[in-house]
């Protein structure tokens, strides 16, 4: 029996898996526990601990540690920006030894923190080189086998921004990298700081800024970013800073991941516009400049894609990256390229680059041939009916305890009557999005519902959107692109016919970031949307993350806290509902 356990704690988002004989058995990001710092940068100790309790394994069982970062890769491209940028070469190598350093001692340290004697840890270490990772996490946990293309793009990873490969059986064939400076990931990232949104993680909020303005800055984006038939891109390379020195993961006073500036003094003339601070007012010309960043990097991402699918001609692709999270160019993607069957897993972003080179050490280095389908993102813990219970009652309010099919129809009715619910079923999402399991869900049809939870409960930027969860064979009902989503990795049209009808998760563009479920992959999720459809009329709900500023919630005491100091109107821990004393009589009568 092969155990392999995957770890990825180099900067962001670090995190922990472990794979049996190729298939997945728990998965879970280190933001999730402890201090439940969002990003975590930190070694993954609490994650650890947690995928081996719930993979039912010892460390003493591990036979092989992988982990995705190969500081050895890329040598001679590093070492020719060192040699001809000196100024930023010199600290960006120094910080590439330190990660070495790293990965340095690990069976003492896994032992420690296990509480095990070392001499009983037997695993081979293995390092798998960065997008080679992020690869293999799509790839391998796709249902594809025959012909594939696979792509990673990203910030940086082992000097290198981007990888294309060609795919097949159990092999993946690296057939190109873009190397550092030239990064997608580093122009997005530079024109959301100079936006104001300096906090790591903040681009998503680019995307949701974008629709609210025009593209008035193309011509300066062109410049910034240029592509071209003979190649994948390039940056204009001095308007941006990558590389000032520091080290990666590290956090401030207020444990905040700490970036360095990515844009230099050089892209103020080209831009022309003041940056703006973080308490400054969010003007139009920064809508403008969120409309044409966008803009600019979905016709980066086609442009890639058409240049991949030139090389690995098929209709199937498999990629990842923190630029894979970009729902919107994924639909576009789709429109106007020949890839028309893709595959993302949940974790797209580097927490999921640990699964990723533990399915690569399991094919590649053990021969294994046992492919696994990542069909759901339900890797994380789970927590007893008992459990939910004591913390629900701790809550002292007004409770039901219900049962099988009553807790779907009592929440179906309050979601209806325009309650906001949250929702904590089973065990927890890997990866970024609340898919069904630690959600809060409302009723779509209410004009006022998106305000609502963003004033009250998710105390967040107006602009930012709500994604709708639909029924997937309803999808084609509710919008233009008859697109699978189940881990909600695409922003597609909905019907100009519905628009008015889900105003809550309908977006000033007229798109929703779309969720489809089957039943098969959470049938008490998929079984509630369809009580709610009875009542409503329309099979979709509005789904956001049970949190508020804050990682996903991961226990039921978690989650009883969010609901108590917002003003969430409804909880359903289990079979547990318990609603704020004001809506009492609505859940005696539901």
């Amino acid at each position: 029996m092969s155990v392999i356990l995957g770890l990825n704690f180099f900067h962001a988002d670090s995190s922990a898996c472990v794979v049996v004989d190729g298939v997945l058995k728990s998965a879970i990001a280190e933001e999730r526990l402890g201090e439940r710092l969002k990003h975590d940068p930190r070694f993954p100790e609490n994650a650890i601990r947690r995928v081996l309790a719930e993979s039912g394994v010892r460390l003493q069982d591990v036979t092989h540690l992988a982990i995705p970062r190969d500081a050895s890769s890329n040598s001679s491209a590093k070492m020719k920006y060192v040699l001809t940028r000196p100024g930023r070469g010199v600290p960006a190598a120094i910080e590439h030894f330190r990660r070495r350093k790293h990965t340095e001692g690990m069976r003492e340290r896994l032992a420690g923190i296990c509480g095990v004697d070392p001499a009983q840890v037997k695993f081979e270490e293995h390092a798998v080189e960065h997008h080679l990772s992020h690869v293999a996490s799509s790839y391998y946990c796709s249902p594809f086998d025959g012909l594939t293309a696979g792509l990673s793009y990203d910030a940086s990873g082992d000097f290198v921004s981007m990888m294309a490969a060609r795919c097949e059986g159990t092999k993946i064939e690296i057939l190109d990298r873009v190397y550092l400076p030239h990064s997608l990931g580093f122009f997005y990232t530079a024109i959301c700081q100079y936006i104001g949104f300096t906090d790591f993680g903040e681009e998503y909020k680019v995307m949701g800024l974008a629709p609210y303005g025009e593209d008035t800055f193309g011509d300066v984006m062109r410049r910034l970013l240029m592509l071209d038939d003979s190649g994948w891109f390039r940056l204009n390379e001095p308007c941006f800073g990558m590389h000032s020195g520091g080290e990666s993961g590290e956090v401030d006073t207020n444990k905040r991941i700490v970036q360095g500036q990515m844009y230099s003094d050089r892209i103020k003339d080209l831009i022309n516009v003041p940056v703006r601070k973080r308490s400054d007012a969010m003007e139009q010309v920064h809508k403008d400049l969120a409309r044409s960043c966008q803009v600019r990097f979905e016709e980066a991402a086609v442009h890639c894609m058409k240049r991949l699918h030139a090389l690995v001609p098929t209709e199937r692709v498999a990629y990842a990256g923190g630029c894979a999270l970009n729902g919107v160019a994924n639909a576009r993607i789709l429109r106007e390229t020949g890839f028309t069957t893709p595959f993302l897993q949940c974790a797209a972003s580097d927490d999921g680059t640990c699964i990723g080179a533990a399915l690569w050490v399991y094919h590649n280095v053990l021969g294994g041939k046992n492919r696994f389908h990542m069909e759901h993102a339900y890797w994380g813990p789970g927590y007893s009916a008992e459990e939910e219970k004591k913390s629900a009652e701790k809550i002292g309010m007004p409770m039901r305890v219900c049962s099988g099919d009553e807790t779907l129809r009592v929440v179906a009715k309050l979601i209806n009557d325009g309650l906001v619910v949250g929702w904590y079923q089973g065990g927890s999402e890997w990866g970024p999005r609340a898919l069904g399991n630690r959600s809060i869900l409302a009723n779509p049809t209410r004009k006022d519902m998106k305000d609502i939870i963003n004033a009250k409960i998710k105390r967040r930027e107006s602009f930012r959107p709500f994604a709708p969860t639909v029924l997937k064979e309803k999808v084609n009902e509710y919008f233009e692109q008859d697109v699978h989503s189940p881990f909600m990795m695409h922003v597609v049209k909905i019907r100009p016919e519905w628009r008015e009808k889900l105003p809550a998760v309908t977006h000033v563009d007229g798109t929703g970031r779309l969720q489809s479920i089957e039943r098969r992959n959470n049938p008490r999720y998929y079984d509630l949307i369809a009580k709610f459809a009875e009542l409503s009329g329309v099979a979709v709900v509005l789904n956001t993350s049970f949190n508020e500023n804050e990682p996903i919630v991961d226990t039921p005491d978690q989650a009883a806290a969010c609901f108590t100091r917002t003003d969430m109107d409804a909880l359903c821990l289990g079979d547990h509902v318990v609603v704020k004393p004001e809506h009492e009589q609505l859940l005696r009568g539901a």
